[in-house]
């Protein structure tokens, strides 16, 4: 059963400039990722799609493989994971390689670790599922929410109103760290969100959006808080 990785970073970031080689504690943040595939060692192959030499030499230097750059359709700011994917699905299928499973995996998620990922595989593997998707409870209830309307609170869901937040059912949502992915299935839905999915649940501590230098910091204190 063939497994191949894939690192998608592309080159151009708005909030965060330069966001997927960001030094991050004192090393390129793709590199987590990186050195996180690399040594779970459930891949026959690890690759980087960047349309971007600079962070192509960098992934290389960390022993990713680049084999093709991104084409120009999915190098946009308009592109999707699953058009990502695909591609590369596509273009390895073009080289001769055909994997079985694929996992879909952020550059900026350094709190990937190896373990985690070897986990993952083998567990999607040994299973009748499409997909494996890691995924964190929400910190506080979302039957609770509230809205603001004419300048007013008004609860979404008063009839949770006198309920306990431990009789709430828990809601997750998605870690966004990385997917792992029957090939077959993923052709066939089109994206990582449907079909049969497994879930792999994470604590607060080990997820953090990075989506502006707030986010940054914070990544950077929690991943120190739990190496320390």
């Amino acid at each position: 059963m063939k497994r191949l990785a894939i690192i998608t970073a592309r080159g151009g970031s708005k909030r965060i400039p330069r966001k997927n080689i960001k030094d991050f504690n004192g090393k390129p943040i793709i590199a987590y990722s990186i050195e996180a595939a690399l040594k779970s060692g459930a891949f026959d192959e690890v690759m980087v799609s960047t349309d971007d030499e600079e962070i192509a030499e960098i992934s290389r230097s960390f022993g990713a493989k680049v084999p093709f750059l991104r084409s120009e359709k999915t190098a946009n700011d308009f592109a999707t994971t699953t058009d990502v994917i695909l591609e590369v699905i596509d273009e390895y299928k073009k080289r001769g390689e055909e994997f079985d499973i694929v996992s879909c995996i952020y550059p900026t998620a350094p709190f990937i670790t190896s373990d985690r990922l070897k986990l993952a595989v083998d567990t999607l593997a040994s299973s009748d599922a499409d997909t494996l998707i890691p995924v964190v409870r929400f910190s506080y209830p979302p039957q609770r929410a509230m809205e603001i309307r004419d300048d007013r609170l008004v609860f979404i869901y008063p009839e949770n109103l006198s309920k306990r937040s431990q009789d709430l059912t828990a809601h997750y949502h998605d870690a966004g760290q990385f997917y792992v992915m029957r090939t077959e299935a993923f052709l066939k839905n089109k994206n990582v969100m449907v079909g049969n999915i497994l879930p792999l649940e994470l604590s607060e501590l080990e997820v953090q959006d990075i989506d502006n230098e707030v986010d940054w910091k914070l990544a950077e204190l929690k991943y120190n808080l739990i190496h320390s």
